[in-house]
């Protein structure tokens, strides 16, 4: 009887599946995109094979919000400490224009941190206006050695490209950074990469410059989560209710038009013996078929979604876990539920003769 109901009136059901089916987009976008690009940024800063941050007082953990306040000699001290293995300041820019974040570096002790970087094509830059790409904005702007771009209103010739996951997207002689950022001898963070002890080592750094912050990468990547960032929390309840609303919304304006159009059903029914509380497990039972058809859609339109952006837009990284699909199902059905009681309640209480009698 539930699913003649759903058949028989199309139009309706397939509006109530596209709206539950939004609601499950839009709930698992937003916890994806935040997710992933949190997840992404981390991975990046801790594929630079540091594993001590050094920063200004109260900096915020997401590196393109730097300033250039800390002087380049403080990193020839840290270098001189004992835990210590290597240094490399490091002049962080956000290029407004194309939206991505720039690395001044100096080559040779960046490139010390780790294995190096790991070239696709090309060599290291030599002069002040070449600079390098890793392979994800490379093949997203379709860029290879030679072209020209701008960044941070300088046009630079692209010496190389590189694997990603080295922290930016573009690097640049920190001198040329610096020049264009206005912060001579200035950087805005130092990596580190201690001998072995890395608690021994931070510890010896906060000696040197207790003002600043000191992360060991562990604890770095620890905050690198939506829990951990109370300002993204305000933004995903808003668009979390904003989906429970609209499928609240949909859903009771659905069944309440249906209730009016099987009031004489309804009274048939009751006619024949059926309780309330056989009338409201009827209607609420077609509302959870429609939420379960909706939620399907809107699953398999997320991964739809995720696997065309992730092929336009390499660098846009969509993470959607497990806990997140459960988590949208639960509240379509919170929201489709919500939305049915009152049609299904009003349809129970009628009288089977005034419903009958009903045109």
């Amino acid at each position: 009887m539930m699913w003649g109901s759903i058949i028989a009136r199309p139009v309706r059901s397939s509006l109530s599946v596209v709206a539950i089916a939004i609601q499950v987009v839009l709930v698992l976008m937003i916890a994806g995109l935040t997710t992933g690009v949190i997840s992404e940024w981390g991975k990046r800063v801790e594929g630079v094979g540091a594993d001590i941050i050094v920063q200004p007082p109260h900096s915020s953990i997401f590196f393109a919000f730097s300033s250039a306040v800390m002087q380049e000699t403080l990193g020839d001290e840290i270098g001189a400490l004992p835990g210590v293995d290597e240094v490399a300041p490091t002049l962080i820019l956000m290029d407004q224009k194309n939206f991505v974040v720039v690395y001044g570096i100096n080559y040779k002790r960046f490139n010390a941190l780790s294995r190096g970087f790991l070239y696709r094509a090309g060599r290291p830059f030599e002069s002040a206006d070449e600079a390098l790409a890793d392979d994800i904005v490379a093949q997203t702007r379709h860029l290879q050695v030679g072209d020209l771009i701008s960044l941070l209103n300088h046009t630079f010739t692209i010496s190389g490209i590189v694997a990603h996951g080295k922290g930016a997207r573009f690097f640049i002689p920190i001198e040329t950074a610096q020049d264009i950022a206005g912060a001579e001898n200035r950087v805005s963070m130092f990596y580190v990469r201690s001998k072995g002890d890395t608690e021994a080592t931070r510890a010896e750094i906060l000696q040197l410059t207790p003002e600043d912050t000191v992360r060991s990468m562990p604890e770095y990547m620890t905050l690198m989560n939506s829990s951990n960032l109370p300002e993204l929390k305000p933004f995903i309840r808003t668009m979390v209710g904003i989906g429970v609303v609209i499928s609240f919304l949909v859903v009771l304006l659905n069944m309440h038009t249906m209730v009016l159009e099987r009031t004489r059903e309804i009274g048939i029914l009751k006619a024949l013996g059926c309780s309330r509380l056989d009338i409201v497990k009827m209607l609420l039972g077609e509302t959870f078929m429609l939420t379960l058809l909706g939620s399907t859609a809107g699953i398999l339109a997320t991964f739809l979604t995720q696997a065309i952006l992730k092929e336009t837009n390499p660098g846009l990284m969509i993470l959607i876990s497990s806990r997140w699909v459960f988590q949208a199902i639960a509240l379509a059905m919170v929201g489709a539920a919500a939305g049915a009681v009152y049609p299904a309640l009003r349809a129970a209480s009628y009288d089977p003769v005034v419903a009958l009698a009903y045109e």
